[in-house]
Formats: structure tokens, C-alpha cells, sequence
């Protein structure tokens, strides 16, 4: 590797192999503003733990070794998205990205609400429109077990008005969106919190054309969350 190269470790999409975890976007979100030289090496769900187990201290809650994660030049490894955002913005302060941010707490918690009420939308939708072969029979197994059920049973049974129990908070990121005259969370200032509701779009994106317009109807603002993502069109290009 050369001694400016990172390594972004990402799992892949049925061909042709596209980010598309929202997770993953925020940390390619910020390699590429920062405009840091870096290359994807795509790793299937069941041999995410056996890539990494050697580099990284297991999480400590949840799935014990998870994407995003990097490998820095001088071949060490982070993992967790707020982990590699808090070194990269110290090792590379310009161009800027606020972390943290007041803004940002707002936002996570009308996320978390808002992703919670998804669930039966996407859960089930990422195994049937997005992964390839070789991460289903893990994705099925290790999902169905925080469900309790299959998948397919937990969509049919849960996904009816998903999308409107989950309006009141896409209706909050709008009005945190709006309180600026944008583009993005803090008017004309890039920050951290970008990245976080751009994954989530363009995850979206990714799981259908039907899936994303439900979501920025559900915003009552779709205008401001296409202009937030256009704004934002330079630093999505590079999605492989």
C-alpha cells in the first residue's frame, strides 16, 4: 500500500458493485470531501468478522465486528463510522467537517425514530433487491434472529404504513433542515450530520425508486431534501 492510501471496506450489491449501506456512505461521504486517496475492497457479511478480528477490538454491544471500516496507510484498521470520522477530521482538518454538532444530536434522535419505524421496509428490502448471493443466507439468519421471525413474514406483516408512522419524524429532519436556507444542516457549512441523512437518501435511492420518493414525500418537503442532495452531488460520484 502506499503511504497515502486508505483502504474503505465495503459490502457489496449484486453486480454492478455500488455502496449502498447508509452506514458505509457517511464515512465514502467523507474520504471523498476530504478528497483523500482511497480504494474499496468489498467484503461479503459472513467474512466480515474473520477480515477484521485480527485489526480491531470487537463492539462492545451488538454484532461484534461491522462496516464501515478503514484501513490507514500505516496499515493499522478503525472501525465504526464516528470513530474514523473523529481521526480523519484530526489527521485532516481542511477542508473542515463539524462533528458533533448540537445539530447533529438533534438530528440522530428524529433518525433513530425515523430508520425504527422503516424497519419492515428495509430490512426485508435488502435482502430481496440488494445483496448478492453470498451474504443472503447470513443476512436471513442473523436478521431473522433480531426480528423473531422471517423476513419476508416480518415485511407482510409490519411494512403496512411504515411509511406514515415514520412521517412525523422525516418531518422533523425537515424542519431541522429548514431552520438555515440550506443547503444543508448549518446553511452554506458542511458538517457531519450531512453525511449521516445522505446515507440514508441515497441508501434509499439504492433500495428503489418506489422507497425513495415514500421517504421525500414523507418529508413534506421534497424540494429541499433534493437540493440538500444535489448540493452534495460532487462527494457522491465515486460509489465503487
Amino acid at each position: 500500500m502506499s503511504s497515502s492510501t486508505y483502504t474503505l471496506f465495503d459490502i457489496p450489491t449484486k453486480a454492478p458493485q455500488v455502496c449502498w449501506s447508509m452506514n458505509i456512505w457517511r464515512t465514502r461521504l467523507l474520504l471523498n470531501y476530504k478528497g483523500l486517496d482511497y480504494k474499496t475492497e468489498w467484503v461479503e457479511y459472513p467474512d466480515i468478522g474473520p477480515r477484521l478480528i485480527q485489526h480491531v477490538p470487537p463492539n462492545e454491544r451488538g454484532p461484534k465486528f461491522t462496516l464501515p471500516a478503514i484501513q490507514m496507510p500505516d496499515d493499522s484498521y478503525v472501525m465504526d463510522s464516528y470513530k474514523i470520522a473523529d481521526i480523519i477530521e484530526e489527521k485532516y482538518p481542511e477542508p473542515k467537517v463539524l462533528l458533533n454538532t448540537p445539530v447533529q444530536a438533534r438530528f440522530r434522535n428524529s433518525m433513530i425514530k425515523f430508520m425504527e419505524e422503516l424497519t419492515p421496509i428495509y430490512v426485508p428490502g435488502v435482502a430481496q433487491k440488494i445483496l448478492g448471493e453470498e451474504s443472503l443466507d447470513f443476512f436471513h439468519t442473523t436478521r431473522q434472529e433480531d426480528v423473531g421471525m422471517p423476513l419476508y413474514d416480518y415485511g407482510k406483516q409490519n411494512s403496512p404504513g411504515a411509511f406514515e408512522r415514520a412521517e412525523p419524524f422525516a418531518r422533523e429532519i425537515t424542519a431541522l433542515l429548514n431552520e438555515t436556507s440550506g443547503p444543508y444542516f448549518l446553511g452554506d457549512t458542511v458538517s457531519y450530520a450531512d453525511f449521516m441523512w445522505a446515507g440514508i437518501l441515497l441508501f434509499f435511492k439504492c433500495l428503489g425508486t418506489e422507497e425513495y420518493q415514500q421517504v421525500l414525500k414523507g418529508t413534506g418537503d421534497a424540494a429541499a431534501h433534493t437540493r440538500f442532495l444535489d448540493a452534495l452531488s460532487p462527494w457522491t460520484e465515486k460509489n465503487d
